[in-house]
């Protein structure tokens, strides 16, 4: 199989990214350099995840008010777990004050971890459409929310999963993230679905660049996502050659993401893992246009 090569520079195609709050200092280092070279692709916003119950509020926080103090379109992950009405509102206005006006509205993991059985607080938000709504109802914020090609797995079918996010539809959300994936013909299906339902907003793929197969094999174990065995069978080979993996990691990556942009995808997410280098070379291998100079002034 010849390797993919780069497209013409796409000008066309919207792009954001995900990053997790940094733990430590290296960490935190890698994740500024990470966004200032991905800001290169002028992305539509850049993601930052948020910890069930809170648990990583401040963390989150302190990412989100750096990424856009670097001048960066910064949007915050915002989980309804373990809290009032009241608490999730002023953490609302704690991110809307240092300029947070794109929110990533999710349910959350239960406190038990993921498997456990959920149960809503009494006082707070039941789902993500109930976030959703209530995020509405609080200023006029662009809301992103979950999508999930393969089937969230704690819903019993595809239709009520669909059915949930045509509430988080109806309730305001303007956009879609998917999970992770890897069959380009399970989205397919998924999204022909979802705009029978008579959902209208994007809904724009997740694309997760695999560092690392065990970790993305116990990823997708945790949130219902699936590893083709083709996948798995290219890559397990050489998970001690690092080169030869990333390279084969970007090859598969990249050719993922064209073969969506040829049935029509003109949005992309991607998973980053707080890392720059596969998602950039699977940037540039797509032909996604950069401009040096927007990444230079961030990086300043």
């Amino acid at each position: 199989m010849k390797p993919a090569t780069a497209s013409p520079a796409r000008k066309d195609i919207r792009l954001s990214f995900e990053f997790f709050p940094p733990k430590s200092a290296e960490a935190e280092g890698q994740l500024w350099e990470t966004a200032a070279a991905l800001s290169a692709y002028e992305p539509g916003f850049m993601s930052v995840t948020y910890g069930a119950g809170g648990s990583t509020k401040a963390p989150t926080l302190a990412t989100v008010r750096h990424l856009l103090s670097m001048g960066l379109p910064a949007a915050s992950h915002l989980t309804c777990v373990g809290a009032t009405k009241e608490e999730v509102h002023a953490v609302v206005a704690e991110f809307q004050a240092v300029g947070v006006r794109h929110f990533v509205a999710l349910r959350g993991d239960p406190p038990g971890g993921v498997g456990t059985p959920y149960q809503p607080h009494p006082g707070g938000y039941a789902n993500a459409a109930e976030l959703t709504a209530g995020l509405r109802g609080l200023a006029d914020f662009e809301i992103s929310v979950s999508a999930y090609p393969e089937k969230h797995p704690q819903s019993p079918d595809v239709a009520a999963d669909i059915d949930m996010l045509k509430r988080k539809v109806d309730a305001g959300a303007t956009r879609a993230l998917t999970q992770f994936f890897f069959e380009n013909d399970d989205f397919e299906r998924y999204l022909e679905r979802v705009r029978k339902a008579g959902i209208a907003i994007p809904v724009v793929p997740g694309i997760l660049p695999v560092h690392n197969l065990a970790q993305v094999q116990k990823f997708a174990g945790l949130c219902g996502a699936s590893v083709p065995g083709w996948l798995a069978d290219r890559l397990a080979p050489i998970d001690d050659r690092p080169q030869e993996r990333a390279a084969v990691a970007i090859d598969l990556a990249a050719r993922q993401v064209e073969d969506l942009i040829a049935r029509g995808v003109g949005e992309f997410h991607f998973y980053t893992m707080n890392r720059a280098t596969l998602v950039s070379a699977v940037c540039d291998r797509a032909g996604f246009a950069r401009n040096a100079r927007h990444a230079a002034g961030a990086a300043a």
